[in-house]
């Protein structure tokens, strides 16, 4: 029996959920595609929609931050991700992060509950005709990679991501490890394992001369600079890490009332607090090595490691010669792409990428042109980056205030120039979010 699907989406990740969750909202039936658990990848542990495989945090939630600023804008409009996100919050300090398994839970049961959106429980090996939106993710099946590459003419790069070890509460000596956000914002919401310069120099050491997993030959390795792993890092220099994941400014150790020389941070991982990952803690250390090297930390000399770090193989394509700032390809209008596919990182950039192809696709469905974020905004400044053409080695890319147009008045550096680009970024957003959503419709 032929779909009577007007969209097909491909990935059930974040992305997808989110452009899958838009066009239902605006009548539109869809077809959602994953593959799991029909097949696996590198990353994913379960088959429910939306697994978080790496941190379990969407990071800072401040308008200072540019994070921050697409948090409000995807609250305004209207995203599924944020607000599942900001029902399954865990404490962490200025940051919004999530109990993993209960968010994961709750987008699969809202996606099932669409009556609107079929899941199909199915590896799609080749692009679909007709109207569809490609949101396969930094572990794109190699068959589907294959159907891009044939269509785009263009090679993938690589970089890998991270996936933070994680360690059980009860195995945290807290005698050492002490409750506290840095400079006291947001509460103790994290456990800091203290060291001194001779502690931490033995650590780098270790972390140096630990075992680690070959590259495979397939994979080309281009470093992403916010996920670079920690053994990358420490052979930049001794001091790297202490101005890196592990610097302890804004943090002082109650057992000597000064600042430590160094602090691994662990940030709650489940709404009960019976995880914590180990903040930044990307590696290529073989799993034996990460138990010895680890439990040289000060409080967690007994850890108990529920799951250990990897790197895997992210796979993104060269957006600026590829996409439309409405997400369409140039080669075919009728295929958008979203997510980390398009060069984006972080979770919540990735669920906007979603958030627009969802809506465009459903204008495209009612005839209605495609939408373009204003540059001025977090989720346009995004899209910006990632389709301007032209663009010279192209990299992923997190939201950031070094993406926004120049302010039109002159203002000091610092949190009054960013406040200023988010002042601006809500106004522009408005009449935007009327066209996208409708003035006086609600956005959920």
């Amino acid at each position: 029996m032929a779909s009577s699907a007007q969209v097909k989406v491909i990935g059930g990740g974040l992305a997808g959920c989110e452009a899958a969750w838009q066009l239902a909202r605006r009548g539109v039936r869809v077809e959602l595609h994953e593959m799991r658990p029909r097949r696996g990848t590198e990353a994913h542990q379960t088959d429910r929609l939306a697994e978080l495989v790496c941190s379990n945090s969407f990071r800072s939630a401040e308008l200072t931050t540019a994070i921050g600023l697409l948090k409000e804008e995807m609250r305004r409009l209207g995203s599924l991700v944020l607000e599942v996100a900001e029902r399954h919050r865990v404490p962490a300090g200025g940051s919004l992060a999530v109990d993993r398994e209960g968010f994961a839970a709750d987008m699969t049961a809202a996606i099932e509950g669409e009556p609107l959106v079929e899941i199909v429980r199915e590896e799609v090996e080749r692009l679909p005709e007709g109207l569809s939106i490609v949101a396969s993710g930094p572990l794109t099946s190699p068959a589907l990679s294959e159907s891009l590459r044939a269509l785009f003419g263009k090679e993938y790069l690589y970089f890998y991501d991270a996936i933070a070890p994680i360690v059980t509460a009860e195995s945290i000596d807290t005698s050492v490890a002490f409750r506290a956000s840095r400079w006291g914002k947001g509460g103790d919401d994290y456990l800091n394992c203290p060291m001194d310069r001779e502690q931490y120099l033995r650590f780098v050491a270790d972390v140096l001369a630990a075992d680690k997993v070959p590259t495979r030959e397939f994979e080309r390795c281009v470093h992403f600079e916010g996920c670079l792993p920690i053994e990358e890092m420490a052979r930049r220099g001794p001091d790297t890490l202490a101005f890196g994941p592990l610097k302890p400014v804004g943090l002082s150790d109650p057992r000597t009332g000064r600042r430590p020389h160094a602090v691994v941070q662990l940030r709650q991982d489940d709404r009960d607090a019976r995880l914590f990952n180990l903040v930044g803690f990307q590696t290529k250390m073989t799993y034996p090595e990460q138990r010895r090297v680890f439990r040289t930390i000060p409080g967690l000399e007994r850890a108990e490691f529920v799951r250990l770090g990897s790197l895997h193989r992210n796979t993104f394509l060269e957006s600026p010669e590829i996409l439309h700032a409405t997400l369409q390809t140039r080669a075919r209008p009728d295929l958008l792409l979203a997510g980390q596919l398009i060069g984006v990182e972080g979770y919540l950039e990735s669920t906007a990428m979603g958030w627009l192809a969802g809506v465009n696709a459903a204008r495209i469905v009612e005839g209605r042109a495609p939408l373009v974020p204003p540059a001025t905004t977090a989720i346009g400044s995004l899209v910006a980056y990632v389709t301007a053409p032209g663009r010279r080695d192209f990299q992923p890319v997190n939201a950031n205030y070094g993406l926004f147009p120049d302010l039109a008045e002159r203002v000091r550096r610092g949190a009054e120039k960013k406040r200023a680009h988010a002042e601006r970024a809500l106004g522009d957003l408005g009449p935007f979010r009327d066209e996208a959503v409708g003035p006086g419709r609600s956005a959920a």
